[in-house]
């Protein structure tokens, strides 16, 4: 069968055997079909056409195999046409409407937190960790074999103490060559493969980027002080001799003359730390880039970050002049500490912040990598010029670090009492930029244990406050187990501070981790050889021993770190102060549209204490303990008007309410991001 069009009509050649055209008038049955002779047909056709032509086709039925032709016909039909177009425009109209839910939900979508903002950062001092092969040092496989300690914890973020090649003279931070490990701590395979295991089970490895100075042994100072002309001003220089004056009266951090006479020059070299510890020279912009091919090395290798040393110390004023004395009358020959002068020419100089933002949109080129974002966090004691920490956050325009340190509850033992918390708290939420994110430190290897200078009995509260503040804790080793400084004889002292001044020895938070009750607490279990003495309490207090134990200093760590990252108030929700005294700090976590808040009540005083919170109406009558570090007290329901605290404990109390703090408190209350959460969807939104 064939069609033919002329004009609008339809011209049949032949007739066809479909049932469905017995009906149309003058059209012939199949029979009739072939049983007619050629003449007749002819004369049939031409007749059909006419009529064909001169009406619309009316076939109602369509049928298989039916021609372009026809089966046009039918679909202009109405009955055809319209639920066609109907089913058309809703599958536009349909699509339009997810396109324009997905976009809504974006626009209003907070940003996910990132692995360093969900995850306490925990550091390791590699030499104190644990040893592998019985040397009495900790080192890279030693870190590796205990891995698992952190997924126990719940803990993402690992930070790693240098282990650079380096003389040792500052136990790593006088680095001699800044792309190998020094064998001590094993081989660049050994990194590799430590590297590799921590990200195969979600860990993230931030190391140590020690920008200011190098050792002394390092191939850039020896090229330097036999002046090569391409190094000889990759350090600072001037001039002096053996007798002479120095070039001007600045100290080093440990004390004494922050230069020295090099003999092979014939001119001093400043050193900010130890004198085997020369400061590069970053006005030079060969040095400047030799750091960002350090960068660019580590990150290569899959680094997820870098922990910033000493970086107030990176620029000195170029004019060398003295620096002013704290007490004008003191004979300058007596000035011998960093605390006798104000530190107006070798800190915090013009040009430094434009440094770190160099180095951050480096870090940033890798951070590109979807999943693999490159943290940044900067070391700076600027003490109480606390306005010269938060510059390095950046600006609204410009990013730096990710975070600055923050330092200040370090002296938490400096005054036991709620009201000295609140204020080491406020002191960098008041002055925080909007909109950053907070991080907390309570100890490190430079400052005593805290377990030791507040006291073991405040350990659990301080854990406490730590997990369950705004922002990200950070929590050196041994710290979530209780341990304190152990005690270092002059004849066992290893830090060169120590040897400089004993009281200032770092040795005694320096001790090896405490794994279990075996031989030297199972940090080395082939010798009965380590780098410090272990604590003589490693019997009672290990890793191994508090696992069995449900209310051990231990358990409850873990338990608010797992508690932190569950619950949206905790790690992103509003945080709001409620009361402090000589005893108690106490404050909410709360977040917008959720019906489900948290109370942490904290008692830092030196007796018990009674808290009334009565007179805060958002908070229901009657409470319950979700958990005290007294574990007798755990699931206790208790009135507002009575909280009882015992000198030393901490109560996580969460209560419904739909009634929040923070609108009537704006002054009391601080967010990073301000979020809300959807019940009905379950999604967080912008609000």
């Amino acid at each position: 069968m064939s069609f033919t069009k002329r004009t609008g009509s339809l011209e049949l050649m032949e007739c066809t055997g479909n049932p469905g055209f017995q009906d149309v008038e003058g059209v012939c049955s199949a029979a009739e079909s072939i049983n007619a002779n050629p003449a007749e047909k002819q004369d049939s056709a031409a007749v059909t056409l006419d009529s064909v032509a001169a009406e619309e086709y009316t076939q109602i039925k369509p049928y298989a195999g039916m021609p372009k032709e026809v089966l046009l016909l039918y679909s202009s039909q109405a009955r055809y046409r319209v639920p066609r177009e109907i089913l058309f425009w809703l599958t536009v109209a349909c699509t339009l409407a997810l396109v324009a839910l997905t976009i809504t939900v974006i626009a209003l979508s907070p940003r996910c937190l990132s692995w360093w903002q969900i995850s306490p950062v925990y550091q390791i001092y590699p030499r104190s960790f644990r040893d592998s092969d019985g040397d009495g040092v900790g080192d890279l496989k030693g870190i590796q074999e205990q891995l698992d300690h952190f997924q126990y914890l719940n803990i993402k973020s690992v930070w790693i103490s240098p282990f650079y090649r380096s003389p040792m003279k500052d136990f790593g931070y006088d680095v001699e060559d800044f792309q190998a490990i020094d064998p001590l701590f094993g081989t660049m395979h050994d990194f590799e493969e430590l590297l590799v295991e921590m990200h195969n089970k979600g860990l993230k490895l931030i190391m140590d980027f020690i920008p200011n100075h190098t050792s002394d042994r390092h191939r850039w100072f020896n090229l330097s002080r036999m002046r090569d002309p391409h190094y000889k001003d990759y350090y600072v220089w001037a001039d002096c001799n053996e007798t002479a004056p120095r070039p001007n009266n600045w100290v080093s951090v440990f004390g004494n003359s922050s230069w020295t006479y090099d003999e092979v020059r014939g001119q001093c070299y400043l050193h900010q730390f130890l004198k085997e510890q020369p400061d590069l020279n970053f006005r030079n912009p060969h040095v400047r880039q030799e750091m960002i091919d350090i960068i660019h090395f580590w990150l290569g290798k899959g680094v997820d970050g870098f922990r910033m040393d000493a970086v107030k110390h990176i620029l000195e004023a170029a004019h060398l002049r003295d620096e002013p004395q704290v007490d004008p009358n003191k004979p300058p020959e007596s000035v011998t500490s960093e605390w006798d002068l104000h530190h107006d020419y070798t800190t915090s100089q013009l040009g430094l912040h434009d440094l770190l933002r160099d180095w951050r949109a480096e870090m940033d080129i890798y951070s590109r990598e979807p999943g693999r974002y490159r943290f940044m966090v900067t070391e700076s004691y600027d003490y109480h010029e606390v306005d010269k920490t938060m510059m390095y956050y950046g600006t609204p325009q410009v990013k730096e670090s990710d975070f600055p340190f923050n330092f200040y509850l370090l002296d938490l033992p400096q005054n036991t009492s709620g009201s000295w918390v609140q204020h080491l708290v406020h002191l960098w939420m008041a002055n925080m930029p909007k909109g950053q994110w907070p991080n907390w430190v309570v100890g490190n290897h430079d400052k005593p244990r805290i377990a030791s200078s507040a006291g073991q009995s405040y350990m659990r509260v301080i854990n406490m406050l730590l997990l369950t503040l705004p922002g990200t804790p950070t929590t050196y080793y041994g710290e979530e187990i209780g341990m304190e400084n152990v005690n270092v004889t002059d004849g066992q002292i290893q830090d060169p501070a120590g040897k400089y001044n004993a009281s200032a020895s770092r040795d005694p938070q320096r001790s090896p981790m405490q794994w279990n009750g075996d031989i030297n607490a199972g940090f080395n279990n082939k010798t009965n050889i380590t780098w410090l003495p272990v604590h003589p309490d490693y019997k009672s207090v290990n890793v191994e021993v508090q696992k069995k134990d449900e209310g051990s200093v231990l358990a409850q760590y873990r338990f608010l770190n797992t508690l932190r990252q569950s619950e949206l108030p905790l790690h992103r929700g509003w945080f709001c102060y409620i009361h402090s005294d000589a005893s108690v700090f106490s404050y909410l976590r709360e977040l917008d549209g959720l019906n489900r808040a948290f109370l942490m009540v904290l008692n830092f005083g030196k007796e018990s204490a009674i808290t009334d919170l009565s007179s805060i109406s958002e908070l229901p009558d009657q409470l319950e303990v979700l958990m005290s570090t007294n574990q007798a007290n755990d699931g206790k329901v208790i009135k507002k008007s009575h909280i009882l605290t015992e000198a030393g404990e901490g109560l996580v109390i969460q209560y419904s309410t739909h009634t929040r703090f923070n609108p009537n408190h704006p002054k009391q209350c601080y967010v990073s991001e301000k979020a809300c959460y959807l019940g009905a969807i379950d999604i967080l939104y912008k609000c």
